[in-house]
């Protein structure tokens, strides 16, 4: 056994595969969403792309979970388990708003209904555009979130937040 592993990781040097650097468990949060991002998060984490196999699982507990993955305009019916969910997650928390509606672009639906974008609150540590994002680019943001910097600092992908200096804060909620 211990020549087999051995012989493995000879291989693997000599065939210089990435090396895995650490793992994230992600929580998925539908708040309002048409379920397209749905759609494209199971193929992404399908056997094309293997999420699981570079260290990046879906759990299901907030208590679980390095990153909060949310879909979806935020509703007012979903905004208040969005914030439990929040809070539930040990520190340090990381946000990504998956998709248009979660970014607050092209929102249908009653404007008495959804309160907007997540960044409204909670504050997104990564964006991920498109309708629906397609699961290469879902690939390519979480593995950048896990080889990215501690949470705050912001990770944007493909939409810049505004100027180089803007991050998003904690600061912008609706109570």
């Amino acid at each position: 056994m211990f020549t087999l592993l051995r012989d493995l990781r000879r291989l693997r040097r000599q065939l210089d595969l990435p090396h895995r650097t650490g793992s994230l468990a992600i929580r998925h949060c539908d708040v309002g969403s048409c379920n397209g991002c749905e759609h494209e998060l199971t193929l992404a984490s399908g056997p094309h792309y293997d999420l699981s196999r570079f260290g990046l699982g879906m759990v299901a507990s907030p208590r679980h979970a390095d990153v909060l993955l949310v879909t979806g305009a935020i509703t007012s019916r979903m905004s208040t388990a969005l914030r439990r969910a929040y809070e539930a997650m040990p520190e340090p928390r990381r946000v990504a708003a998956l998709g248009d509606c979660a970014l607050g672009i092209g929102l249908l639906g009653s404007p008495d209904d959804i309160l907007g974008p997540v960044e409204l609150v909670l504050p997104v540590d990564l964006q991920i555009p498109g309708c629906p994002p397609t699961p290469d680019a879902i690939a390519t943001a979480l593995f950048g979130l896990l080889a990215s910097r501690p949470a705050g600092q912001g990770v944007t992908v493909g939409r810049p937040l505004g100027s180089a200096d803007e991050q998003p804060t904690g600061e912008r909620r609706i109570d």
